[in-house]
């Protein structure tokens, strides 16, 4: 099993930045991939972005290609996502999530563990 806790949400304004993290627990030898989600209220969950366990493949949405990086540090067994230039259109409720049989994808059915999720909130 593996765990996974993301922290870094909040309340900022268009235009502003922010980092989540995504610390992982567990069998973590087992993951090939992480990715970051977003669900707004309404909407179905999609892709943000993934990076493979090694580091070697990052994937994005084309929402935020150019805006948002993810990156992993694997001594500490987590993964960021910096968030910069905000839009109000980036509110939701972002989730962790990990893979041990893709080394990326864009489906959420690809990933087994997730984590609980973190508010990002962009006001106009």
């Amino acid at each position: 099993q593996v765990q996974l806790v993301e922290s870094g949400g909040g309340l900022v304004q268009a235009g502003g930045s922010l980092r989540l993290s995504c610390a992982a627990s567990g069998r973590t030898f087992s993951i090939s991939a992480m990715g970051w989600f977003r669900q707004a209220p309404g909407k179905e969950r999609e892709f943000v972005a993934a990076v493979s366990w090694s580091g070697s493949s990052t994937y994005y949405a084309d929402s935020v290609k150019g805006r948002f990086t993810i990156s992993r540090d694997n001594a500490k067994n987590t993964v960021y996502l910096q968030m910069n230039s905000l839009k109000p259109e980036d509110t939701a409720v972002y989730y962790c999530a990990a893979t041990t049989i893709t080394r990326g994808s864009t489906s959420p059915a690809r990933y087994e563990y997730w984590g609980q999720g973190t508010q990002v909130t962009v006001s106009s």
